[in-house]
């Protein structure tokens, strides 16, 4: 997988280190991230799905009530969470590619109290692949990379590949908690 480490420590930005990415890697670290992704949850059950980890440190601000603010993600909600947000990066990098201006946000999170079985778990997380994958066949022979998304004023500006990126960075920065979730839900202590 692409090493984010240099963005997140500020030493390098999401630009700079998705500079030499072509279309080919991006579709290639599509599936390694869905793979690795497959591979932390292969030994699931239906009860690590809805198993509600300790996590002193839970914070949402954008959570839907107060209530949940401080709630610890399960595994269903980490799914829905990184799976919407790689979904929407890979659909706005197309629209980018394409020439056309940003717009805004372009995000729908299933809800993760819906989800409570594998089954529905592997269905999201193959419906997600496959529609990232789709994204990148719609970008133009010649991709408009000079057509950039700036989230703030004097902020850094970025193409259609950093954007793309940016969603397989934040889905990469939910790996530790997937491991995290299922390492408590099957421990023995539980």
């Amino acid at each position: 997988m692409l090493d984010f480490t240099p963005v997140r420590e500020k030493k390098m930005t999401l630009s700079e280190r998705t500079a030499d990415l072509t279309l080919t890697d991006l579709h290639d670290l599509t599936n390694e991230l869905y793979d690795t992704i497959l591979d932390i949850i292969a030994d699931c059950t239906d009860a690590d799905v809805v198993f509600v980890p300790e996590d002193p440190d839970a914070y949402d601000a954008s959570a839907a009530t107060e209530a949940e603010m401080h709630m610890p993600w399960t595994l269903a909600h980490v799914l829905v969470h990184l799976t919407a947000s790689a979904e929407e990066a890979a659909f706005l990098a197309a629209e980018l590619a394409r020439g056309v201006e940003w717009h805004g946000r372009s995000r729908y999170e299933t809800p993760w109290q819906t989800v409570t079985m594998m089954e529905q778990c592997y269905q999201r997380l193959a419906e997600s692949r496959r529609m990232c994958l789709a994204s990148l066949q719609i970008w133009p022979d010649q991709p408009h990379l000079d057509n950039y998304y700036q989230r703030r004023e004097g902020g850094q500006k970025i193409n259609a590949i950093a954007y793309y990126s940016s969603g397989l960075m934040h889905a990469e920065g939910h790996l530790h908690q997937l491991r995290d979730i299922v390492s408590q839900s099957q421990s023995d202590s539980w």
